[in-house]
């Protein structure tokens, strides 16, 4: 119950941020800069009394969220640059490769191979890269470098449970939608834009609260492990 508690003022504050989209408020912008230190407040509040806490993996947990951050605010945090969709590219694809990292290499979160229906989102990417490529322009390259991490990112969560699985599946349709906003606008009707943000908090909500469960089942593990040894080493 504790663990959930600390998550509310993250899920909180996306239903007031999607809502204030919906209703096209404008201190909309404003809401959105809280999501994602209130999803990192979730995890650290939660971190105390477990024993060993998998600091180095959690590291990369609030190093996700950080740089999702700046790419939530590319344009506050980067006011010298004129366009701000290439550092937003930038910091939600630093992002990305944390998001891998994580679920590649940090024991505990995999759970094994990659599911055969995870080839769906290697043909969304050649989909996508058909429809928006032509609208693209000078970002072309930029744009096809962050759909492969993009895809990356939903592929390896695939093999961590359906918790994580559907965080990097919301995750990638929220950009699917914002691609689509950004470079063919003309036929995105307006409940989009609040659409792009529903799914982005899914994803992200999602994705950090299924490697916290993870992380925090394997340091339960651990201590109960060392727990049961410490018996035996005191009778030597």
């Amino acid at each position: 119950m504790r663990r959930y508690v600390a998550f509310l003022p993250f899920v909180a504050m996306s239903f007031v941020h999607v809502t204030l989209l919906f209703i096209e408020s404008p201190i909309a912008g404003p809401t959105k800069l809280w999501l994602m230190p209130l999803l990192a407040l979730g995890v650290l509040s939660t971190s105390t009394g477990i024993h060993p806490w998998p600091w180095p993996a959690m590291s990369l947990v609030i190093g996700a969220i950080g740089f999702s951050w700046l790419g939530d605010g590319s344009a506050t945090f980067f006011p010298m640059f004129d366009d701000e969709l290439p550092m937003m590219l930038a910091c939600f694809g630093l992002a990305h490769v944390v998001y891998v990292l994580i679920m590649w290499r940090v024991r505990g979160v995999s759970r094994g191979g990659f599911p055969l229906w995870s080839v769906i989102y290697a043909v969304a990417y050649a989909v996508l890269m058909v429809l928006l490529v032509p609208h693209t322009g000078s970002l072309t390259i930029p744009v096809m470098l962050y759909g492969l991490l993009l895809v990356a990112t939903a592929a390896f969560a695939s093999r961590c449970g359906k918790t994580i699985a559907w965080g990097g599946a919301w995750f990638f349709v929220s950009d699917a939608i914002l691609a689509f906003r950004l470079f063919r606008p003309e036929i995105m009707p307006d409940w989009t834009n609040p659409a792009v943000m529903l799914t982005y908090c899914l994803g992200q909500g999602l994705l950090v609260y299924g490697i916290f469960v993870a992380l925090r089942k394997r340091s339960l593990v651990t201590g109960l492990v060392e727990e049961l040894q410490e018996p035996r080493r005191s009778t030597r």
